[in-house]
Formats: C-alpha cells, structure tokens, sequence
C-alpha cells in the first residue's frame, strides 16, 4: 500500500512540475476527447456535402456561418466561465454540441435539408469554444503562476492534438470502413465521452465570478476599447486572424481539389493534413525557444508570415506539378504546419505590448484566433468563384505577406528587451 502510494505520490509531484494541477489532470484527457469529436469531420466536410449535391457556395455559407458563431462564443466564453464557473460553462458546451449534432445529423445531412443543416451546425458553433476555452479559464484558476506558462502549453498540445492529428488519422482509417455519415455519428461518442470523463473525473472547485454573467460581459464588450489606446495590440489582433487562415480555409475547398483534381485518395488527404498538424504541435514547442534566441517578431515575420506564403503556395504548385505525389505534398504540409507553428510567440508580444491592460490584450488574441476560424470560409465563398483554387491559394498567399508587413510594425523597445531579458536573466527555481 505504501509503495503504491509513493508512486502515486511521485507521479503527482511529477505532473505538478509539468504545470498540470492534479485536480485538472484529467480534464487534459476530457479536453483531448472532446476536440478529437470536433475535428473529425474537419477534412472531408465540405468534399462529402458537396458529393452529396450540396453547391460549394452553400457549403461554404454553411461553414462560414459556423466560424462566425465559434469567434462570438470564444469570445464569451471567458466572461461566463467567470460569472458561471468554468465547469458549468463546459457542461453547456458540451450538451449544446451533442444536441446539434443529432439534429444536424439526422434532421439535416441524412434528410438533405440545408435549412436544418444551416441552424444546427451554426448553432453547434457555440459548444466547442464554450468546452475548450471553459477549461482554459480552468487551468488558469487553478494552477500556480510559476507553472502556468507550462500548463497553457500542455492545454494547446492535448487541443490541437485532438482537434487536427488524432481526429484527421482516425477519419483517414475509419471512412473507409463505415462512410462518412458514420464517422461523423462516431464523433459524438468521442465529445460524450470527454464529457463523462469530465463529469466523473476532475473535482477541482469550480469558481464563479461575484459578478452577473452580464456585468463580466460588459467588462470585455469594454476592453475593445484597448485596440484605440494600444494600437498594436489591434494590429497583433490582425496578425492573429491572418496566423490561421488557411487552416480554416483548406477544408472548404482545397480537401476538394486534392481529392477531386489532384488524385488523392480521401485516407491520403486525411493523413497529408494530420501530418501537417502533427509538424505544426513539434513547431508550436520550438518557436517559443526560437523567439528567445532570434527574437519574436523575427521568428512571427520570417519563419510564420515568409514560411506561410512560400508554403501555401507549394500546396498548389507540387501536385500542380508532380500530381498526387504523397511524400512531396506531406513534406510541403509538415513545413506549412512549422509556419503556422511559428506565429506563437505573438502570444508574448501582444501583452507586452499591452503595458498593464495584459489581459484585454490577451481577449483580442482570442478574439483573433475565432475570427480566423470564420474569416477564411468567408474568403472562400466570396473569392473562390471568380478565381479559382490557384487564384485562392495567391489571395492566401498575399494575405500572408501583408501579416508580415503589419507584423514588423509590432517591434517595440519592450519586445526587445523580452529577448535581452531572456538571455541575461538566470531562470528562476520554482
């Protein structure tokens, strides 16, 4: 008995210096549960609605009506986790997303009813952001400060993990098997189960603000205010969107192209794109040293915004140019995934930038980060018409090179000084 204990006791102290407060840990594995459910059906999406003859500009307004709802939620869910507490807001989150996706469907997809489709899946949009940003706000109740830079960074690899890796290589093996309908139907019992485990499994203390849910709401409604007293937090907040864009804008239309024109198998596209997100976790742990080393808006300008146009551009021009050549794509996504990658250390600019307003810094990088998710479907629709997939892919391209210039404008003697301070300063025990 003692022995067990000891080793349980040695584990414990070991998450504890990883930043994962014990009561969370397994909210971590809840969390990676339910993003692997939200991310399955991210790849083949919109190519399966359009084989089942919806037009791509329905597909498209459908998808970018679901990233306009997932930048409003991320937005609101910070002030509810406060007023509600974090755990309510992901039990809402998460009977939301279950809800909708039965009606979504089974009323929708399985009825060829685009009207049900549309409400349902837009209103979906809101259980992901409540659930995954509920339990951000989570982890920074509960873990200590000199562990949380670790903690947030644990939070982002088991999130993007399930989101873009896991639930990519899972559809990849599965689809041929049961179909697509099936495998999104599949996809609920990942979210029900992050669910449970999150229902049974994490007893930390839930803590609600001493405010009202509008009061909190008021609070950030009035932190935009910081875009006109700091404007480089507005243009970090831009530089934000732009990180992201072909992430969301890929499923639209180039899944697509690379199934339909290029030759791919739907399992070779699905694991293409679960490489690239698995590159993009490895980069998302090396930017942070890199910015340290090279400075952060260098590694944000020249590694993220140059990486992104040169790489996007590959994921037309090499099977343009090889045809459905498997390692070339995979090695030009693995390098786009790196690029994406490379935009973290915004995440350290934009509060500096901030002075001591860090934390309405931090709301407009959310607010970015889920404007992003409805900014490239919305590209999509309005552009993919007129100039096509390798018109798209140069509009995302020139997208990217504007980031870079608005990213230079960032540099900031304060930002220097996180560079400098990095290296003369000796690192502080915990």
């Amino acid at each position: 008995m003692t022995e067990t204990a000891d080793r349980a006791s040695g584990f414990g102290g070991w998450l504890d210096r990883q930043g994962i407060a014990r009561p969370l840990a397994w909210g971590y594995l809840a969390l990676l549960l339910f993003m692997i459910g939200d991310g399955i059906e991210l790849g083949f999406l919109a190519p399966y609605l359009t084989s089942e003859g919806f037009t791509a500009a329905e597909v498209a307004t459908l998808i970018s009506v679901y990233g306009i709802v997932v930048a409003i939620a991320a937005w609101l869910a910070g002030a509810l986790a406060e007023a509600w507490g974090p755990r309510r807001v992901m039990l809402i989150g998460l009977a939301i997303w279950a809800v909708f996706e039965v009606i979504f469907l089974g009323f929708g997809v399985g009825a060829g009813n685009y009207d049900v489709m549309l409400i349902a899946y837009g209103i979906r949009g809101l259980g992901y952001p409540f659930f995954a940003y509920g339990f951000l706000v989570w982890v920074t109740m509960e873990t200590p400060k000199h562990v949380l830079g670790r903690a947030v960074g644990w939070y982002w690899f088991f999130s993007t993990a399930g989101l873009g890796v896991i639930s990519a290589y899972f559809a990849g093996a599965v689809i041929p098997l049961v179909g697509e309908l099936a495998t999104m139907w599949i996809s609920l019992g990942f979210v029900l189960a992050g669910g449970v485990l999150l229902i049974i499994g994490v007893r930390a203390h839930s803590r609600g603000g001493d405010g009202s849910a509008l009061g909190n709401l008021s609070k950030v409604g009035r932190g935009l205010t910081i875009v006109k007293t700091h404007p480089k937090v507005g243009i970090g907040g831009v530089v934000r969107i732009i990180n992201t864009l072909c992430f969301y804008a890929f499923p639209v239309f180039l899944a697509g192209h690379m199934i339909n024109d290029v030759g791919f198998t739907l399992p070779e596209w699905q694991a293409i794109w679960g490489t690239m997100l698995l590159a993009n976790i490895i980069g998302n742990l090396l930017a942070g040293y890199l910015g340290d080393r090279l400075g952060p808006v260098n590694v944000v300008a020249w590694f993220g915004g140059v990486g992104c146009v040169v790489t996007v551009l590959g994921m037309y021009y090499v099977p343009a140019w090889l045809g459905p050549n498997f390692a070339a794509v995979t090695a030009v996504a693995v390098l786009l995934g790196l690029a994406m990658a490379a935009y973290v250390p915004l995440s350290a600019i934009v509060p500096i930038l901030a002075g001591s307003r860090k934390a309405a810094a931090v709301a407009i990088l959310n607010l970015g980060a889920g404007l992003s998710n409805a900014v490239g479907p919305l590209m999509v629709r309005g552009f993919l018409g007129p100039l096509g997939v390798s018109g798209m892919m140069w509009l995302l391209a020139a997208t990217y090179a504007v980031g870079i210039a608005l990213t230079v404008l960032l540099r900031d003697p304060a930002v220097d000084e996180m560079r400098a301070g990095s290296r003369a300063l000796p690192a502080r025990e915990s």
